[in-house]
């Protein structure tokens, strides 16, 4: 999300393009059941909600289809809610499977980093995974996911099997499965028999679109009788319209309960003597558990037996993710150095998939666990690395980014919001780092990390070290004069 600081003039294009982004929104979230996720800066009444999303329904940018009618989700000017990685695009399909019907995914595999097809029960908890690497291209066709397979081949279709049932109770999750293969997605019925898929791109090659250059996969929907649908015939026997049953929970923290949690906060912080509490400096950096955990960091007070996540913010499943709270009141000048995991390298189109400790990382700037909006995010490939391996990240306001904290310098930089966790704190964020499909050898990856509180003995040197300073001193810190204007 660009952030624009003193002066500004506004024209009538500007303000279209402004209520067009909060329309989008608003469709979104009203589908949801959460229209409260949008940003507050820009937020019109509830009321409004219904008309706004009849209206956002023609006008939202990017790809969609009658099947995957919700998206693409991903950073602004895009549907940007439940912490998208700005890297990512997403679209979510909503549907039911008529009885004694048979209903596939049919699709290219798409020019990127990654895709994914999982399903999801009515309270955003994934129900399975099938990654790229797992599907079973079609006959003479290439899974270009696969490593030393050609990224470019022409032939790249894939069929997948959408089943009314819940997967194997045995079936693993997540990394290390490279040289299984899936036909079968399964989506359980939930509520009044409504089925959810996401379909999700991260990193699509330079100069593509936003699916990668193959366009969004179709439906095709074989009938009890034996009648075919393809595409937008089978929408209307698979009522792909149908509003989103789900828990608004899913997606954001109510804004009522983060109220109270943070005035929780507050106390807990005049008794540790720690004003900025949660936030901690040096920084804290928590793994993703679930709800009840998060909310323990702000009461200061541990769970005996925390859980880990398995729903809420529609999670992938082949992520895991380290988190922490960053308040301005410790410095304006946030400062992340750690060390990078190798990961295959494509952005520029390369022409074979490559290997790596993981297949994708990146670190984003969040708003806050009430609003779920992501600020920017930067992946791998996008993060100077030095000769030592290591990284460091500079998170700021725009009007605080040090002069020498760009590329040129090798130093990537992330922004903070003007107005915070948008939900009332202008001085808090969230930086989250996020790791992807991590390899058997690679045992410093956030999906080796067991339980809370062994986040930086598991992870060694690739744990994010993090300081607070100001932006003189890290002008002065890190002298480069190509940062010098």
């Amino acid at each position: 999300m660009k952030q624009h600081s003193g002066s500004r003039s506004v024209n009538s294009a500007a303000c279209h393009q402004v209520r067009r982004r909060i329309a989008m929104a608003l469709a979104f979230a009203a589908a949801c059941g959460a229209v409260g996720t949008v940003a507050a800066q820009s937020r019109p009444s509830r009321s409004d909600g219904a008309a706004v999303a009849d209206v956002a329904k023609n006008v939202a940018p990017g790809p969609r289809s009658c099947f995957w009618s919700r998206g693409p989700v991903s950073a602004d000017p895009y549907i940007n809610i439940a912490y998208p990685d700005a890297a990512t695009f997403y679209w979510s399909a909503t549907f039911s499977i008529p009885e004694g019907a048979r209903l596939s995914i049919e699709g290219n595999f798409p020019h990127s980093r990654y895709m994914s097809l999982i399903s999801y029960d009515g309270a955003g908890v994934p129900v399975e995974s099938v990654a790229d690497y797992l599907i079973r291209p079609a006959a003479s066709a290439v899974n270009p996911f696969l490593p030393g397979a050609n990224r470019n081949a022409e032939a790249r279709g894939y069929s997948l099997t959408v089943v009314d049932a819940a997967p194997p109770a045995d079936q693993p999750v997540g990394m290390n499965l490279l040289g299984q293969q899936r036909t079968t997605l399964h989506a359980p019925k939930y509520g009044s028999g409504q089925q959810q898929l996401l379909y999700r791109i991260y990193a699509r090659d330079k100069q593509m679109d936003e699916t990668g250059g193959v366009g969004l996969p179709i439906p095709v929907l074989t009938l009890a009788d034996g009648r075919v649908l393809r595409g937008d015939a089978a929408c209307p026997a698979l009522r792909a319209q149908q509003p989103m049953q789900i828990d608004p929970a899913a997606l954001a923290v109510p804004r009522e309960k983060y109220r109270e949690l943070v005035a929780i906060a507050r106390e807990v912080g005049r008794e540790k003597n720690q004003p900025a509490y949660p936030a901690t400096n040096p920084p804290t950096w928590y793994i993703q558990y679930d709800r009840e955990y998060l909310y323990s960091l702000y009461t200061g007070k541990p769970l005996a037996s925390p859980k880990k996540s398995t729903g809420g913010f529609y999670p992938n499943l082949d992520n895991q993710y380290i988190r922490t709270i960053v308040n301005r009141k410790l410095g304006k000048v946030f400062v992340i150095r750690g060390k990078a995991p190798t990961t295959p390298r494509t952005a520029n189109g390369d022409a074979v998939m490559g290997t790596g400790e993981l297949r994708y990382w990146s670190m984003c700037s969040n708003q806050g666990f009430a609003n779920t909006r992501v600020n920017g995010c930067v992946y791998d490939e996008q993060v100077p690395v030095g000769p030592d391996g290591f990284y460091t990240i500079v998170v700021s306001r725009k009007e605080d980014r040090p002069s020498n904290a760009i590329a040129q310098c090798g130093i990537a930089w992330l922004p903070m919001a003007d107005d915070g966790d948008g939900a009332g704190d202008a001085d808090v964020s969230v930086v989250q780092l996020r790791h992807m499909l991590g390899t058997t050898d690679f045992p410093h990856a956030v999906q080796a990390i067991s339980k809370p509180g062994d986040e930086r003995e598991v992870m060694g040197d690739y744990y994010p070290a993090g300081r607070y300073m100001s932006t003189s001193a890290f002008e002065t810190a890190v002298p480069c004069m190509q940062g010098r204007h």
